[in-house]
C-alpha cells in the first residue's frame, strides 16, 4: 500500500541550496528505503484512551505531528523513511497493537532506528512487542547458527517513560477482562518479559502523585521500578535524577524511549487527554533524554532501538503548540541516535 506523503508539505528556500533543507524536502516513503536510517511510524488511535475512560482525539495525532515536523530545518546525517500508519478505527485495538509491533520489528530487522507517532499510550504495548519480537527472531538466529540453544543472558530491555502516569494497571475484571488500555501497557511489557524469563526494566519519571493510587506505586515497588514524581523532578534535584537514570542505562543492553506528552505543563502541552495541573519543564526532559540518546553498547552501537511519542490530542490543542512541542522532542530524537 503507497504511503501518503502529501502531509510532508512547507516552505521551500532553493537560494540557499542544499543547506536550506527541511524535512518534507527530505523524508522518503519506506519502500524507497535503500539504506539504515531513522523510521517513522505512525499509530493512529485512541481506543485505549476511550477504554480508560479518557478524552479522545489522539487518532489524528499522527498526522498533526507531521505537519508540524514537515517545516523544520534539516540537521541530520541519517536519511529519514515514513512508513505510514496503522489505523484503528473499528475497536479492535489488540489486532492494531499486533500490527505496529511487526512494523517495529521489520524496520530493526533492516537495521532502521524507529520513532513511533501514537495515538494514545496504548502504543506502548505495540512498540514492546514489536521490540521483543524482533530479540526473539535474533536470539532464535543465534541459535541455530550454533546448533545448540543460546547461552546468553536474557536481554536486559529497560523502558524509560516519561509520564504523569505509571500506565500499570491491571486489565479490568468482568466482561472486559484481558483487555488492554491506554493504562495497561507496562503491565502487559511486564507480563512478557515474565513469559520470556527476561527482566522487567522500567524507569518511570514525571508522575503526578495525584493521578496514580497507592495501588499502583505500590505494585511498582514490587516489580522494582525507578520512579520519580514531578515535585522530584527539578533543577535542584537534578543532579541525583541524572545519577540514578545513569546507573539504570548501565544495567541495561537496549533502551526502549517513550514520552507521553501529559508529562508536561497544561501551559506547554494543553492538547493531551489529561492535562498535567504542574508537570515537568521541556528543559528537565531533554537533560535527562540526552544520555538516553547518545548510549552505546559494547559494539559501539546505541543502546536505543525505538522512541515513541504519546497522547497528543489535536482536539484540544491551541495554536498548535503541543504538536510542535512532539515535533520538536522528534527532531532531538532523530537528531541524536546514531
Amino acid at each position: 500500500m503507497p504511503i501518503d506523503m502529501s502531509v510532508w508539505q512547507g516552505r521551500c528556500d532553493p537560494e540557499d541550496g542544499e543547506l536550506g533543507m527541511r524535512w518534507h524536502q527530505k523524508v522518503l516513503p519506506a519502500d524507497q528505503a535503500n539504506e539504515e536510517g531513522i523510521m517513522l511510524l505512525g499509530f493512529a488511535c485512541d481506543e485505549g484512551v476511550a477504554r480508560n475512560k479518557g478524552r479522545i482525539g489522539a487518532f489524528d495525532a499522527p498526522a498533526a505531528i507531521r505537519r508540524a515536523l514537515a517545516n523544520f530545518a534539516w540537521h541530520h546525517q541519517e536519511p529519514v523513511y515514513d512508513g505510514g500508519d496503522i489505523c484503528c478505527g473499528d475497536g479492535n485495538l489488540e489486532l492494531a497493537q499486533y500490527r505496529l509491533g511487526e512494523d517495529v520489528s521489520r524496520a530493526l530487522r533492516q537495521r532502521h532506528k524507529v520513532i513511533v507517532f501514537g495515538g494514545g499510550h496504548e502504543v506502548a504495548w505495540g512498540t514492546f512487542q514489536g521490540i521483543g519480537n524482533y530479540l526473539l527472531q535474533k536470539q532464535h538466529v543465534s541459535e541455530n547458527k550454533a546448533g545448540k540453544p543460546d547461552e546468553q543472558a536474557a536481554p536486559r530491555v529497560g523502558i524509560i517513560n516519561f509520564d504523569a502516569h505509571f500506565d500499570l494497571r491491571n486489565p479490568p475484571p468482568g466482561p472486559s477482562s484481558g483487555q488492554g488500555s491506554s493504562g495497561t501497557p507496562f503491565h502487559q511489557a511486564a507480563r512478557f518479559c515474565q513469559l520470556q524469563n527476561w527482566p522487567f526494566k522500567y524507569a518511570c519519571l514525571g508522575l503526578s502523585r495525584t493521578g496514580n493510587t497507592k495501588a499502583l506505586y505500590e505494585k511498582a515497588d514490587r516489580l522494582g521500578v525507578l520512579y520519580k514524581d514531578d515535585t522530584e523532578l527539578t533543577r535542584h534535584d537534578l543532579e541525583h535524577t541524572q545519577t540514578e537514570l545513569n546507573a539504570f542505562i548501565n544495567e541495561c543492553d537496549h533502551l526502549y524511549l517513550t514520552i507521553d506528552l501529559d508529562v508536561f505543563p497544561a501551559s506547554v502541552a494543553p492538547g493531551v487527554s489529561a492535562p498535567a495541573a504542574r508537570g515537568i519543564s521541556l528543559e528537565i526532559v531533554e537533560t535527562l533524554i540526552e544520555p538516553i540518546l547518545t548510549a552505546k553498547n559494547a559494539q559501539g552501537d546505541s543502546k536505543l532501538l525505538v522512541a515513541d511519542l504519546a497522547e497528543y490530542n489535536p482536539r484540544f490543542d491551541i495554536d498548535n503548540q503541543t504538536a510542535r512541542l512532539a515535533a520538536r522532542l522528534a527532531w532531538t530524537i532523530a537528531r541524536a541516535i546514531r
